[in-house]
């Protein structure tokens, strides 16, 4: 993933935070075997520390490629919009002149992954998972030797994401005038499409962040 270095986090709180705010979700990117292509997999994610859990099922092709190679990339993306050209012209010029972009933020995280096969140690790492998604603890014991969960455990296969490295971008045009930002903030509000309202916060969040947005 490229990143400008006005799109780069301000500082690993932002993208901490901005994964603890309900962005659980990721795409599991897995090298594959030779001569094949990458194995890609959308999933649910539980972050804790530098380590990343997650749960596939037994005939997930994944297995195989991640035995053949545990290097693995994992990306979460959201918040994102499309920006049309005229919203980003300069004052001076046309607005037919501006150029297109997106805005979306990106993590990604580099990891190590271990498979995890042991009934007990996939029992635990469904109850992290579960105090994760629902907190209130409205489920069933998550136990090997306990239904419905333990009849259900050989069907899947635990892995832990062990991060090795990170890679946050927040591309929300940064490198551009304040006051035109803040004037994409508020078109992107008033379109109201998709993700449109989340893609603003973002935006003037960063505007807060560095000082340069008043309201």
């Amino acid at each position: 993933m490229f990143i400008q270095p006005w799109d780069a986090a301000l500082d690993n709180a932002e993208w901490q935070t901005w994964i603890a705010d309900g962005h659980d979700f990721g795409i599991l990117s897995v090298n594959g075997l030779p001569g094949r292509a990458p194995i890609v997999v959308p999933t649910h994610f539980t972050a804790e520390g530098s380590t990343l859990l997650i749960h596939l099922a037994r005939p997930n092709p994944a297995w195989k490629a991640i035995d053949a190679d545990p290097h693995v990339t994992f990306t979460v993306t959201s918040d994102y919009a499309f920006i049309p050209g005229p919203w980003r012209a300069k004052p001076s010029t046309p607005p037919t002149d501006g150029v297109p972009t997106s805005y979306y933020a990106a993590i990604q995280f580099t990891c190590q992954a271990t498979i995890i096969d042991d009934p007990q140690d996939k029992a635990d790492l469904l109850r992290r998972q579960m105090a994760h998604f629902q907190p209130d603890g409205d489920h069933a014991p998550i136990a090997p030797d306990q239904p419905p969960y333990g009849r259900m455990l050989p069907g899947i296969r635990g892995l832990r994401l062990n991060v090795t490295d990170i890679r946050a971008k927040f591309k929300y045009d940064d490198n551009k005038p304040a006051e035109q930002r803040t004037d994409i903030a508020h078109r992107l509000t008033e379109r109201g499409t998709g993700l449109d309202a989340p893609t603003a916060t973002q935006q003037l969040r960063r505007l807060d962040r560095t000082g340069t947005w008043q309201a």
